[in-house]
């Protein structure tokens, strides 16, 4: 029996059949190779300790809480964390999501065991809805982050502002889709208000139900290249996705007129191959986004706002009240619109709030850490009888 055998979920525990048949139910793939699935050298020397054990590498393509589907060169695998990697985890964040590369052995023709997830490369990130405080992984070992809006009344540079804080956390490099052109009047317009607040940034405008969305697409379409489409539901995602893989895979629904909300088609993180258009990663839609990310991230994606703080007459300079500040200076002369000052500050606050809760359950988390090892050393002295 392998070692992994030994910590894998016991027989008589009790398997969602629900997830399972989810799982069995979605989508089925031909053979691919691991170069297909985003293997490449730097992935090669990360697995170098596992091959020697003889566990096989294989890539998560869809999470139904602790059941998996496991992509790899030798085909499919229903799959589970075993049980010391369960155990090893400090957070839920550290279980395997969705593009993580993991090191698996086989339990039957169609089972697996998780032993190891590989160090992530990038990996995309928000704090989990509700009241306790913890990082919930929407993607992992991405190459691109697709940040998808609709222009119609999904338009909002206020959430947009959001994800592309998320993206400069994730080290993942976003690249922004202004989808559903013919549902809006002047397209360039809307297209220009997002230019000048995410300067550098790539910027699309298409349309899913257009011919032209391939062409506008290609250019980031590589085999082996892994990206995420993140946005609100209803802004086209899964419609993307049908047109790239010329099919129906993804369920599609109506968008609602009156104020352009659209229900949740996609119910879980999914991720699908393109052969030599690459991996796409299909997420439900966030309407509500908050943030899991650190200051200088926000300040990253408010640059102008950064660079202005600069001449501000105080170097501790809050931008609210402060005389001689160039912040407050240029939203006075209209030259910086209010609406982005709001959402600086508010993310900032939000930012900074976060950084407080996440430190102080760090430290009770060393505690904890520390007085179970005590334990085990006061167990292991303990004289035998």
């Amino acid at each position: 029996m392998h070692p992994a055998c030994a910590h894998a979920r016991k027989k008589d525990t009790p398997v969602n059949n629900s997830h399972m048949q989810k799982i069995q139910n979605s989508q089925k793939i031909d053979t691919y190779t691991l170069e297909d699935l985003g293997w490449n050298s730097h992935w090669e020397a990360s697995f170098a300790s596992y091959q020697e054990k003889g566990f096989m590498p294989a890539r998560v393509a869809i999470r139904y809480n602790e059941l998996y589907r496991l992509y790899s060169a030798e085909g499919e695998w229903l799959a589970e964390p075993t049980g010391r990697l369960r155990h090893d985890a400090i957070s839920e964040s550290e279980l395997p999501a969705v593009g993580d590369w993991v090191a698996a052995v086989k339990l039957d023709s169609s089972r697996a065991a998780i032993e190891a997830v590989l160090p992530r490369q990038s990996c995309f990130t928000r704090r989990a809805v509700g009241r306790a405080v913890r990082e919930q992984v929407v993607a992992t070992n991405l190459d691109l982050v697709f940040l998808v809006m609709g222009l119609d009344g999904d338009f909002s540079l206020r959430r947009l502002e959001r994800y592309l804080t998320l993206a400069a956390q994730s080290h993942a490099k976003p690249v922004i889709v202004l989808n559903k052109a013919d549902a809006c009047e002047n397209p360039q317009t809307k297209a220009a208000e997002v230019a000048a607040i995410a300067p550098g940034v790539p910027l699309l405008v298409t349309s899913a139900l257009n011919e032209n969305m391939d062409s506008v697409l290609a250019p980031y379409l590589h085999r082996g290249k892994t990206i995420a489409l993140l946005g609100s539901s209803g802004v086209g995602k899964s419609t993307i996705i049908n047109r790239l893989a010329g099919s129906e895979l993804m369920t599609t629904a109506e968008v609602r007129e009156s104020d352009s909300t659209g229900r949740h088609t996609t119910t879980h993180r999914e991720m699908i191959v393109l052969g030599e258009r690459g991996l796409i990663i299909d997420t439900p839609g966030m309407r509500e986004i908050q943030l899991w990310a650190a200051e200088e991230k926000v300040e990253a994606t408010f640059d102008d706002i950064s660079e202005l703080t600069n001449s501000c007459r105080f170097r501790d300079c809050t931008h609210t009240r402060e005389p001689g500040c160039a912040v407050l200076a240029a939203l006075e002369k209209g030259s910086l619109p209010e609406g982005r000052v709001e959402s600086f500050h508010k993310l900032q606050k939000e930012a900074e709030h976060l950084y407080r809760q996440t430190d102080v359950l760090a430290a009770i988390e060393n505690k904890r850490k520390w007085k179970k090892l005590c334990k085990e050393v006061s167990r292991h002295k303990k004289p035998s009888a």
